[in-house]
């Protein structure tokens, strides 16, 4: 076999009826030299069979069969069976643009690069066939020191650049290097690149979309009530203050789009409570949302963020007031759109 270029790891579980298109669109990419880590994560459907089926007849394609100890593990496995010089993860239920793999290995290659951020796009379905496409579009840059990096970083979260992993290719011998995987968490992409970002100093920034990030699907991990969710999103903008205190950036522009994050995922969690899964009793709920309300980041967050659209302007004004019937309301307001029309849902959420 040729030098291996790039391993792609993809944990499955239970996506017997879309893990097909996510290996064919890699079956399809104009760069061949690359190699398909995929880690059946003891699915109860027949994802296992069908990937065991294409990597007889791809011997690019390895498939490993574990028992279930969730996606973050998963993932670790494959890392650790990887060959590649580069890393690219991928999700089993999504696709990928042909091109992808040999324009992100070109620009990585051609920069020397340790990291290489693309954009993306998000596809929200309304049924089978009828869908909307959002574009997520960063600016061409080329970062070669970390200093430079970590000053501009905000513009990449504030693009949604740097959450997830599906939109970069990973150095390995940068991630070996610096011992990172995926911890054994919720949503366990974010702190993930956070560690990667760290130290990194080669950064390539490019403009290009590859990435068909499907959302919609009902038994999809977003579509869940989150119990955990407010602890979590504490958690997570603890790391991003820790994170900015560690690199000693302190600009202005960095403090606004934390405080605009902060304040956004804020209303997210209040919704969370109006998700129709949710058991617990409008009593308990109005206890939940006082007790959110009080926290001293809410404020701090209000004076710093500048909300830049009406939709968002509007959503904090409860928050502004600290008034838990209002704020309640509202969230049961988004609950309903977001579950009775999802298209509607989908262009606000685009353009907060």
């Amino acid at each position: 076999m040729n030098e291996i270029k790039i391993s792609v790891i993809m944990p499955v579980y239970r996506v017997e009826d879309y893990v097909g298109r996510a290996i064919e669109s890699k079956q399809k990419q104009t760069l061949q030299e690359f190699e398909y880590v995929i880690v059946d994560d003891s699915s109860p459907d027949t994802t296992g069979e069908i990937c065991d089926a294409y990597a007889r007849e791809d011997k690019r394609i390895r498939v490993f069969h574990r028992e279930n100890q969730g996606a973050p593990a998963a993932r670790h496995a494959a890392m650790e069976m990887a060959r590649g010089k580069y890393l690219y993860f991928l999700d089993s239920d999504d696709w990928a643009e042909p091109q992808m793999l040999e324009e992100m290995y070109e620009l990585a290659e051609k920069h020397q690069a340790e990291l290489v951020v693309a954009g993306f796009y998000i596809d929200t379905y309304y049924g089978e066939k009828e869908y909307r496409t959002d574009h997520f579009v960063p600016e061409d840059a080329v970062y070669t020191t970390k200093e430079e990096f970590r000053r501009n970083s905000y513009r990449l979260f504030d693009k949604n650049m740097l959450y997830t992993p599906w939109n970069k290719l990973y150095l390995r011998a940068y991630i070996e290097e610096h011992g990172l995987r995926f911890p054994k968490t919720l949503w366990d992409d974010f702190p993930f690149n956070l560690s990667v970002i760290d130290q990194v100093g080669r950064v390539v920034v490019t403009s290009h979309q590859y990435y068909h990030f499907i959302r919609a699907r009902a038994e999809s991990e977003t579509a869940a009530y989150r119990p955990e969710m407010y602890e979590k999103r504490e958690e997570e903008h603890g790391w991003l203050l820790e994170l900015y205190r560690r690199w000693q950036v302190k600009t202005p522009e960095t403090a606004e789009f934390i405080a605009r994050r902060y304040i956004e995922r804020f209303i997210g969690c209040v919704e969370n409570l109006t998700n129709p899964r949710c058991q617990l009793s409008y009593r308990e709920k109005r206890r939940e949302v006082k007790r959110m309300l009080k926290n001293k980041r809410v404020a701090k967050s209000l004076q710093l963020a500048k909300p830049r659209s009406s939709y968002m302007k509007v959503m904090l004004i409860p928050v502004k007031m600290k008034n838990v019937t209002l704020l309640l309301l509202e969230a049961w307001a988004i609950t309903f759109v977001k579950t009775k029309n999802t298209k509607l849902f989908a262009k606000l959420k685009a353009g907060r």
